[in-house]
């Protein structure tokens, strides 16, 4: 069973189409990583999800169900806007949250999530006390206390520090070995490329990549050279059959031209500096999001008559 099925959705908020026609499925027991600019739709399509938000047609089904309200206990949802009741004690709180979709007493599950974050010393602090990154663990947690089947995480890594993203990290990996459904929408490709089973692209309200990471950039051709010169990104200015698209400061990214040969790029970067590291490389989803939505694209995308190409 598939955990979500959209089929031809569209929504629309006055004369602005926030989703255009979308259609996805998400495979159960799946890591499946929204990506998109913002204003893309992909909120919107997540309230929709959660019965948040109604789509103008198509239709959505969620874990074998139609009805949404009928499996909203098991599902669990951190939205991207935070809220949680400051004046509670967080013990107190998570059992609230637990309990509400439960229907029983969760006090063990809830002390083996504080303990799994490292949040245990937190228990009977008032929400209001803590940190930024410690409420955004609270939070997570409350979205997953009660066992969700299919969890949607919008944004969760934003304000924790490396450590405690690696901690989170570790948590979605352990709901997913478990048996759990990840919806992840992230701004972070990192994320993307190394945490998700599939990754599905929005852009002006319509699907434009769907598939595993592999399968996108199979799309792309691997014309793709990561450099790093004696000179840096100075000494790649006007290579006849590259242009520099990405500066990293110590290593620059160049894109291939259509029949370009790499060897010959070498051999004409090498008589301008010396070459410290040369690869030949697929596009990272980094590159494949910034050439769908970056300035370039956008200012194609406005000229008049033009039409976006969506994946179907």
């Amino acid at each position: 069973m598939n955990a979500v099925e959209i089929s031809q959705v569209t929504k629309s908020f006055g004369k602005t189409i926030a989703v255009d026609d979308l259609s996805l499925v998400v495979p159960a027991g799946s890591i499946y990583g929204f990506i998109g600019p913002n204003g893309s739709g992909k909120t919107t399509t997540l309230r929709m999800i959660m019965n948040i938000f109604f789509p103008d047609q198509g239709r959505i089904c969620v874990l074998g169900s139609e009805n949404a309200s009928a499996c909203q206990d098991r599902v669990g949802y951190l939205p991207e806007e935070r809220g949680l009741y400051r004046g509670m004690r967080v013990g107190e709180l998570l059992r609230f949250y637990g309990e509400l979709k439960r229907g029983r007493e969760v006090r063990q599950e809830v002390e083996w999530w504080l303990e799994r974050l490292g949040a245990a010393a937190y228990a009977t602090k008032k929400i209001e006390e803590l940190s930024k990154g410690m409420a955004q663990k609270i939070q997570f947690i409350a979205t997953v206390v009660f066992g969700p089947e299919l969890v949607i995480l919008d944004e969760p890594f934003t304000g924790l520090d490396p450590v405690n993203t690696d901690t989170l990290r570790g948590a979605i990996l352990d709901l997913k070995a478990k048996g759990a459904t990840i919806i992840l929408s992230t701004h972070d490709m990192n994320v993307a490329e190394t945490m998700c089973d599939s990754i599905f692209m929005i852009f002006k309200g319509r699907k434009v990549l769907d598939g595993t990471l592999a399968a996108i950039q199979d799309q792309y051709a691997s014309n793709v050279i990561r450099i790093r010169t004696a000179g840096g990104a100075a000494t790649l200015g006007e290579l006849p059959e590259a242009r520099l698209v990405r500066d990293y400061g110590q290593i620059q990214e160049l894109l291939v031209a259509p029949g370009g040969d790499p060897q010959a790029i070498l051999a004409a970067v090498m008589k301008r500096s010396p070459v410290l590291h040369f690869e030949i490389t697929k596009p990272s989803l980094h590159d494949i999001f910034v050439r769908i939505a970056g300035p370039q694209a956008q200012a194609e995308a406005a000229q008049p008559g033009a039409r976006l190409t969506a994946v179907n």
